[in-house]
């Protein structure tokens, strides 16, 4: 865990001279940087032992000065624990300089654009309302995004959209252009909207009224996902990927996801120093709240093949590519229909099972196959951390063949086939 401490380096001559106030943020033996504060005491005035302000009388800026430490001390560790790698001397003394200078990176210009390139830029390490940062994958999406956002400016002959332009009138059009230009499908069209009003929601209220873009619907369809049902799960289990080592991986971290429910980004907190007595127990990253779920034996299984120490995985695109590999291997050639709205017109699209693979298909399979075997709604949602049932039932991807199934066997089982109303 990180810790902050302050200190002096006392001149060997001239006592009374003003000396600088140090920092050293560490983190176990990975970090240990040190660098100047920009706070300069009296070498009497500062205490190498309690690593704080002395309260001396003399001293008239004691009470500010200890004031500024605290709030560095609480800067420096939000933004250290908003990075995604080791820093380093430079990022820390960068991080002083913002702290005491905050007009010196505040955006110069005021457009629409040259905020949102600013906002793309600290989203790394900035801390979200939640208490979470922003994923890489979020992060791709606000750069698509802003992507489409300056090709639209361009198909329009514009050099720039401002926030003045952030009218009906313009999300009419930028929707008609990613509609028929771009040939998106409507949800594909509804996170583009999304990721707009993120950007133009953390510009409120100081460079745009909230009234101003109230009207930006962001626009949704229902589409069909499929899930793994348990069957085809243990036939992924089963599978001999030895000779590919690097399938092999893939597959058990996917096998992981799917008997806990766990996200991809989540998967490095599956480790020994989380687990206890059968039960893996962690924060999730994207909503800070703590899981507890029991392991599985595929679960266990995989671990102990490990030693605890399960591979680390790729990045989503790649682990995507090599897990559709897998599933065309298992042979998971059950046709797929999609209906979707695309370029403005209903499309249906015909597909193999194994082509839909994917990591998020992880927690849809365990949301689903626990659903099915009965556990109480409010179980499952306790393990997958979703805070309210409208969101966990999308989760829920039963056939409409199963859901009849389903419905059938609970008539068989309560005896309610027997009793006939006259």
């Amino acid at each position: 865990m990180a810790s902050i401490i302050f200190f002096t380096r006392p001149p060997k001559k001239k006592p009374s001279k003003r000396v600088n106030i140090y920092v050293r943020l560490k983190d176990g033996r990975k970090v240990d940087l040190t660098a100047k504060t920009g706070i300069e005491v009296l070498p009497d005035y500062f205490s190498n032992e309690t690593h704080k302000i002395r309260q001396r009388a003399a001293n008239k800026d004691k009470d500010k000065d200890s004031d500024k430490l605290k709030d560095l001390e609480k800067w420096i560790l939000s933004e250290y624990k908003g990075i995604t790698e080791d820093p380093s001397g430079t990022w820390l003394r960068l991080t002083i300089d913002k702290f005491n200078k905050p007009n010196k990176y505040k955006i110069k210009t005021a457009t629409l654009f040259t905020f949102i390139q600013d906002f793309i830029d600290r989203a790394p390490q900035r801390i979200l309302p939640s208490g979470h940062i922003a994923s890489t994958r979020t992060i791709q999406d606000y750069t698509k995004t802003f992507e489409d956002l300056k090709s639209f400016t361009t198909y329009s002959g514009k050099e720039e959209y401002s926030f003045r332009d952030m009218t009906k009138k313009f999300y009419d059009n930028f929707v008609l252009y990613l509609t028929f230009e771009k040939e998106y499908a409507l949800n594909t069209i509804g996170k583009k909207i999304k990721v707009l009003k993120v950007f133009l929601n953390a510009a409120t209220p100081e460079f745009i009224s909230s009234d101003q873009f109230k009207d930006f619907k962001v626009l949704t369809e229902e589409s069909e996902s499929i899930y793994l049902n348990k069957e085809e799960l243990q036939k992924l289990f089963e599978m001999n990927l030895s000779k590919t080592s690097h399938l092999e991986h893939i597959r058990d971290l996917f096998l992981v996801a799917c008997w806990t429910g766990i996200r991809f980004a989540d998967l490095k907190h599956v480790r020994q120093e989380n687990i206890n007595n059968g039960f893996l127990k962690y924060q999730q990253d994207k909503t800070s709240s703590f899981v507890m779920i029991p392991l599985h034996p595929v679960v266990e299984s995989i671990l102990n093949k490990y030693d605890y120490n399960l591979p680390k995985p790729i990045s989503n695109n790649k682990f995507n590519e090599y897990l559709r590999d897998i599933a065309k291997e298992a042979k998971f050639k059950e046709g797929v229909t999609k209906h979707i709205t695309k370029a403005g017109k209903k499309e249906t699209i015909f597909l193999k099972k194994w082509q839909l693979v994917s990591t998020h298909l992880a927690r849809r399979s365990f949301a689903t196959n626990m659903f099915k075997d009965d556990i109480p709604t409010i179980t499952i949602m306790a393990m997958t951390g979703h805070k309210t049932e409208s969101s966990f039932m999308k989760y829920i991807k039963m056939t409409k063949e199963e859901q009849a199934h389903k419905l059938r066997d609970i008539w068989l089982k309560t005896g309610s086939h027997l009793s006939v109303v006259k």
